[in-house]
């Protein structure tokens, strides 16, 4: 079954929310939705070309207030 984990990178600044993401998509299941919080707009563009490049899935992104709420789930 799958689960959505919270990575919280927030008030952290390029490329450190990317680089939580991929530590935290390493220990994931396939399956598994990451939602990723970040305040560093260049999340918003840097993550989908992760994505894309890995094989993943982007699910959505929103920003809500500072924060981006950037949701990938891991294909492979």
């Amino acid at each position: 079954m799958s689960e959505t984990k919270i990575v919280d990178a927030c008030n952290t600044y390029c490329p450190g929310p990317l680089m939580e993401l991929i530590t935290y998509m390493r220990q994931a299941d396939v399956g598994d939705t990451l939602e990723l919080l970040s305040t560093d707009q260049g999340s918003a563009d840097d993550v989908p070309e992760w994505v894309e490049k890995c094989g993943h899935e982007m699910v959505g992104t929103e920003k809500i207030g500072e924060i981006w709420h950037i949701k990938v789930r891991k294909a492979k």
